[in-house]
């Protein structure tokens, strides 16, 4: 594409041999400055690996069932629904039945303080965490206060307050703050 923008001396040459895209030089004003423009439609190369697929699909076909042992063609066949036979008894009722919830306080180790349940094992609470203040592990109540995205119900709040701020000591340990903070909530 060769073409002249008169009144401006603005040249512009296209190069064809780029199959992903156009390119096009302008001379500025003694400035030479490459545009570059994405092309429309598919790139050639794609077309013709594309041709050359559809035109070789049983050798690749074949191929792929050789090494397969015939299990490539048996995967693009359509499955048979299953059909139902003779009485089908279907009972309906409630749910499977979940047993409740049985928790429990722990100390993670990386110093989160949190209720699970005893039966799955999954997270129900996280009620605080054990943090270094100034040389000393205190435990640190999951308020807003204590600058928490999600804190804790405003009644184990009140319950856990003159918990908040314990020092943890070889006299005062994880498993003391578990047991008072268990003890406190009705858990353990």
């Amino acid at each position: 594409m060769n073409g002249e923008l008169h009144g401006g001396g603005v040249e512009f040459t296209s190069k064809q041999d780029e199959p992903y895209e156009r390119q096009h030089r302008a001379n500025l004003g003694g400035f030479m400055v490459e545009i570059i423009s994405k092309r429309d439609g598919p790139r050639r190369e794609d077309v013709q690996v594309k041709r050359l697929i559809e035109q070789n699909r049983s050798t690749i076909v074949r191929l792929a069932d050789q090494i397969s042992g015939g299990g490539y063609s048996a995967s693009r066949k359509p499955r048979q629904q299953p059909k139902a036979e003779g009485l089908i008894i279907h009972v309906g009722g409630s749910a499977a039945h979940v047993a409740e919830a049985k928790p429990s306080i722990h100390v993670t180790m990386n110093g989160r303080v949190i209720s699970k349940d005893q039966n799955t094992g999954r997270q129900l609470h996280h009620i605080g965490d054990i943090r270094n203040r100034g040389g000393d592990q205190t435990f640190v109540l999951a308020t807003k206060q204590n600058g928490f995205f999600s804190p804790v119900d405003e009644i184990i709040a009140e319950a856990l307050a003159d918990l908040d701020g314990s020092r943890l000591a070889s006299t005062y340990t994880e498993e003391q703050l578990a047991a008072d903070i268990g003890a406190k909530l009705g858990i353990n």
